[in-house]
């Protein structure tokens, strides 16, 4: 069984049909990429999985679990954890302090045993600490884990969401263009950390990416989706050289050109 299962998944607004009856399954262990042209409904799609939309038909299977109608933090508990296309840090509280803010979900402490101070309570507390310091190791970035996240340079904002989202224990990471903004050095090191997410951790991956040569790279399969309709999908090589593919990105003209 898929860990996730799209199935006919529809999205409307009023007239509009932002995806339309999409259906596609992440394989567990998998790296897979979902692309097309802007405006194509990929954030939509991502929109749809994590709760933020409720979807207009279709149904989307986590785990064997519905998420039709799930809220995004029991989604973020189900073991789907995500970032987004523009940072959504808290930026005048240290990096440390983002990333154990991604452990809500996994905390049990009431209000109570928090100002008691319990054993309970001072025990899960240390936990929540080595969680996110380990985090932040990972991702490479733990000597800057006491500064105020608005001080960092753009690309280690970005480290910290990725922290984020992996102190949540995920069984599925999904990312919205993680390259967005980064320079060639730093979308080498996203490679490598992506794949190291999968391999070390056992995370399955599902991006969203403009970065062809970046998703041509990490992607095991690809998805292609153009006015909310899947046009493609298959290896970095049949996508490339799909002609639906080519019109989607490049128009008719261009491709008779070519």
């Amino acid at each position: 069984m898929a860990l996730l299962e799209i199935k006919d998944l529809t999205l409307r607004f009023g007239g509009l049909c932002a995806v339309n009856e999409l259906s596609l399954e992440i394989e567990e262990g998998s790296i897979r990429s979902l692309i097309g042209p802007n405006g194509a409904g990929k954030t939509c799609v991502f929109n749809c999985l994590t709760g933020f939309y409720k979807p207009s038909d279709g149904e989307m299977l986590f785990q064997g679990q519905s998420l039709v109608n799930k809220k995004p933090h029991y989604i973020t508990y189900l073991g789907m954890a995500r970032t987004f296309q523009n940072l959504r840090l808290f930026k005048q509280m240290t990096v440390l302090d983002n990333v154990m803010s991604g452990m809500h979900c996994r905390t049990n402490a009431a209000f109570l045993t928090t100002v008691l101070k319990t054993k309970g309570q001072r025990a899960e507390e240390k936990m929540i600490h080595d969680v996110a310091k380990e985090c932040l190791e990972f991702v490479g970035i733990y000597d800057k884990k006491d500064y105020i996240a608005a001080n960092l340079p753009y690309g280690d904002q970005r480290r910290v969401e990725w922290a984020r989202a992996l102190a949540t224990q995920p069984r599925l990471l999904l990312l919205d263009e993680p390259a967005a903004g980064l320079n060639s050095d730093e979308k080498t090191q996203l490679i490598k950390l992506m794949h190291r997410i999968r391999n070390e951790r056992n995370i399955t991956i599902f991006l969203i990416e403009h970065d062809m040569g970046l998703v041509m790279k990490v992607s095991e399969k690809i998805f292609v989706i153009d006015y909310g309709v899947k046009i493609a999908e298959g290896t970095a090589q049949e996508v490339r050289d799909n002609p639906k593919v080519v019109e989607a990105y490049l128009g008719k003209e261009e491709e008779e050109t070519a």
